[in-house]
């Protein structure tokens, strides 16, 4: 199954009046590549939360933003009173007129004065924090699936075109040996005294080099063998980009020997359906 490394997905849901709404997004790349941002309430929980994107999502460069929302109204300040009495007597003592007031802004500002009261983070809210992680990353492998099937579809256009120009080559192949042939023997006959058997034997070495039958088998081949691993193999980027590799060896070699003008539109409209091949199989999984 073809998956595309681009991908997106939201998920949110509500533990305890905070509401929490993740988005996960990734384009292509060669490993795996995460920026997340997490609220300062669940960083304790960034490393198990890096390792269900890393299990799940496997490769790309992947961006997860995770947004804590209170919904409902929560005193969690505390005024430690006493604290404040005490600086505002020493601050008295300090300096022998002034308004309270004004000791009193100076107070609050002095450390403890006002505190936060600590809300630790519970084992069920991470729960639910998890859940909504593997929500998002859900809807993120359909939204690749639904992009995988697009590319597949796509490759699968270009490797038969590419099959079809290759199909089209067979007839201009004896027209090019044939006019080879003629070419070396109206050139012999303008010349005397030239040992024949050598001129065959060379003859018969350049026309072998010319000779394509390998290239076209092992195109063909390479053909095949992309698509079987397009349809048969999970998380195959790597390996189709391996064999397009391969199917560009080939189709250059084919274009080096062709020696004939048809047979070189052919092989510069497979090089085209190829790096379209290339382009797609980057964004792979």
């Amino acid at each position: 199954m073809i998956l595309s490394m681009t991908g997106f997905g939201r998920a949110e849901g509500v533990f305890e009046g905070k509401k929490i709404s993740i988005d996960i997004k990734s384009l292509n790349s060669k490993s795996f590549d995460l920026n997340i941002k997490i609220p300062l309430r669940y960083k304790e929980k960034e490393f198990e939360v890096r390792k269900i994107l890393n299990d799940r999502i496997i490769r790309g460069k992947v961006d997860c933003y995770i947004n804590l929302e209170n919904l409902e109204e929560s005193n969690d300040v505390k005024i430690n009173k006493g604290l404040i009495d005490s600086y505002m007597n020493e601050l008295k003592n300090i300096a022998s007129d002034g308004p309270d007031f004004e000791y009193l802004k100076m107070a609050v500002r002095l450390p403890d004065a006002i505190t936060s009261r600590p809300d630790e983070l519970g084992e069920g809210e991470w729960e639910a924090l998890a859940k909504i992680v593997n929500n998002a990353v859900d809807k993120f492998q359909e939204f690749r699936k639904t992009e995988g099937a697009i590319l597949h579809e796509e490759l699968e256009r270009n490797i038969k075109n590419i099959d079809k120009y290759l199909s089209e080559v067979v007839p201009y192949e004896e027209v090019r040996i044939n006019s080879v042939k003629e070419r070396y023997l109206k050139t012999l006959k303008e010349f005397e005294n030239v040992d024949e058997t050598r001129f065959y034997q060379e003859m018969a070495y350049f026309t072998e080099k010319l000779d394509i039958s390998e290239e076209k088998v092992r195109l063909s081949q390479h053909l095949k063998y992309y698509s079987e691993v397009m349809e048969n193999e999970d998380f195959n980027g790597k390996k189709l980009g391996f064999i397009s590799q391969e199917i560009g060896r080939e189709i250059n070699t084919l274009g080096s020997k062709a020696n004939h003008a048809e047979i070189q539109k052919l092989v510069v409209m497979m090089k085209d359906d190829l790096e379209k091949i290339k382009e797609q199989t980057l964004n792979v999984l």
